[in-house]
């Protein structure tokens, strides 16, 4: 792999700016319901739900012609396509929606979650990084400015008494500085064995990847600093939600039904999208196995002493699906955005009221159709005396059990 340079890292930036200005199609002018669905996805774990209900015929079971899902490689070219008109559907990190309908006036919303927590911090087995505290002086890869896990890794950067930092990769950095780029996830796991890069935070199955290929260790699980958190949701534009519900309803109801699906078979869920599978995801089966079991106390420990898992009485998944978007977690990442460091102006967040955020970016719709027609609430845990609504978690220390 070439070394990543500031001038990689800057045209990143661009590109990803430019894709992120671009205007949305124009509304078709046909009244009858679509049939067809296109789908572009990262090849993360993240997506699962619209590759297995493609995988399973959920979307022909609702009478949808559905194309193989088209992979894409990096975020920034991800939303170029899914705005330039390519796909019909897609995922995205919970913050650029927020970017795009705020900041660039683009006309999205989000309908469901795609799934639950999913994503690591990963350092090299050599590091001797146990924490937050010892990522004073080191270079972190994040997938995109905005995304939750550029949020949270900052939370515990200053929480640990450090300053997060984005600089060109050779600049020197104080003791109290942690270094912030971006890179693609496919890209990460080879940064790191190279030696480009002391760490990384990104969706699975990158994490375990790097576990099983070159050595490298989870430092702290997303899910177990932030409670069954989002990280990738369902967004469509509004042409289509608008002039097409019943469109609309048909995706939702099949991605619903495989999240429950998953839910119930996760090693199979697992071979479906490995290489040796139906080849979804470029990586083999094995690792994408590890992704899919539980969490591994014996293995990622459990107490006071530096570990991976810090919350066991959480009993949280390494990865888990429920599609309600709740308000409250939308509404926190809009408050968190604003005390996060990125590249790029982003003095829109300054002025965006959380509560409107939620109000205006979430369509919840179709999904809470969806789950009341299959009778799947109380499956995916929501409570159905307030079914709508939670409390979130952040807890980045040990609590007892």
């Amino acid at each position: 792999m070439s070394s990543i340079s500031r001038r990689t890292i800057l045209k990143a930036g661009a590109t990803a700016a430019a894709a992120l200005a671009l205007s949305p199609i124009p509304a078709p002018a046909a009244v009858r319901t679509r049939r067809r669905l296109r789908i572009g996805y990262l090849p993360i774990t993240d997506a699962s739900p619209l590759l297995i209900a493609h995988a399973n015929g959920y979307f022909k079971d609702e009478g949808l012609e559905v194309e193989r899902p088209i992979m894409i490689r990096s975020w920034s070219t991800l939303a170029e396509s899914f705005l330039s008109g390519k796909f019909d559907v897609t995922h995205m990190l919970l913050p650029i929606p927020i970017w795009l309908r705020f900041r660039n006036r683009t006309p999205i919303r989000i309908l469901a979650w795609d799934h639950t927590n999913g994503s690591a911090i990963t350092v090299r087995g050599d590091t001797g990084i146990e924490g937050f505290a010892d990522l004073g002086g080191r270079q972190i890869a994040v997938p995109y400015w905005y995304s939750m896990h550029n949020i949270i890794l900052q939370m515990g950067i200053r929480r640990a008494g450090l300053k997060p930092v984005i600089r060109p990769h050779s600049a020197p950095l104080a003791a109290d500085e942690v270094n912030l780029f971006i890179l693609s996830p496919p890209e990460m796991p080879a940064a790191l064995a190279g030696r480009k890069i002391d760490g990384f935070i990104v969706a699975e199955p990158f994490n375990a990847l790097a576990e099983l290929r070159i050595n490298a260790r989870i430092m702290r699980f997303t899910g177990d600093i932030w409670k069954n958190h989002p990280c990738c949701v369902v967004v469509m534009l509004d042409h289509f939600i608008d002039d097409d519900p019943i469109f609309t309803q048909k995706v939702i109801n099949a991605i619903v039904q495989a999240q429950h699906w998953i839910t119930h078979n996760p090693m199979r869920t697992a071979d479906l999208l490995s290489k040796d599978g139906k080849g979804y995801l470029p990586v083999p089966r094995e690792v994408v196995r590890r992704v899919f079991g539980k969490y591994d106390l014996e293995t990622y420990g459990t107490g006071n002493h530096p570990a991976a898992i810090k919350h066991p009485a959480w009993h949280a998944d390494r990865i888990g699906f429920q599609p309600y978007p709740y308000p409250s977690a939308t509404r926190f990442i809009a408050r968190a955005m604003t005390e996060t460091v990125m590249e790029g102006n982003h003095d829109f967040l300054k002025k965006l009221d959380p509560d409107q955020v939620a109000r205006t970016i979430v369509n919840d719709h179709f999904v809470k159709k969806a789950l009341r027609d299959k009778g799947d609430a109380e499956f995916f845990s929501l409570d159905f005396g307030n079914p709508w609504h939670r409390e979130e978690v952040i807890e980045f220390n040990h609590t007892a059990a």
